[in-house]
């Protein structure tokens, strides 16, 4: 598949990921590789994620959802690929209230 490739990745982070900053350093680091979509907290405990953007880019990013911020344990990263939708201008983080 050719780098160049936009694509969405669809990503849950399992382990020690809320309270730990993960939604704000995942936002971080998906502007720096000029991602668009959002991450939230979910009910499980569990982060959840969708990005799209450049292939590499999503590869690199999917690189830094398993490593986590410093205060965070990564024990699992489910990641499904999908053709890129072109829906997000920006990527947010998602304030859910369940």
């Amino acid at each position: 598949m050719p780098e160049e490739t936009m694509q969405r990745l669809h990503a849950a982070v399992h382990g020690r990921v809320q309270g730990v900053n993960f939604r704000s350093y995942t936002a971080h680091k998906a502007a720096e590789l000029e991602l668009t979509g959002w991450v939230r907290n979910v009910h499980d405990g569990t982060v959840e994620t969708v990005a799209e953007g450049k292939r590499k880019k999503l590869e690199e990013f999917l690189v830094v959802l398993r490593a986590g911020p410093p205060s965070a344990i990564v024990t699992q990263v489910e990641a499904d690929w999908q053709a890129a939708t072109g829906e997000f201008d920006k990527f947010n983080v998602h304030y859910d209230s369940w």
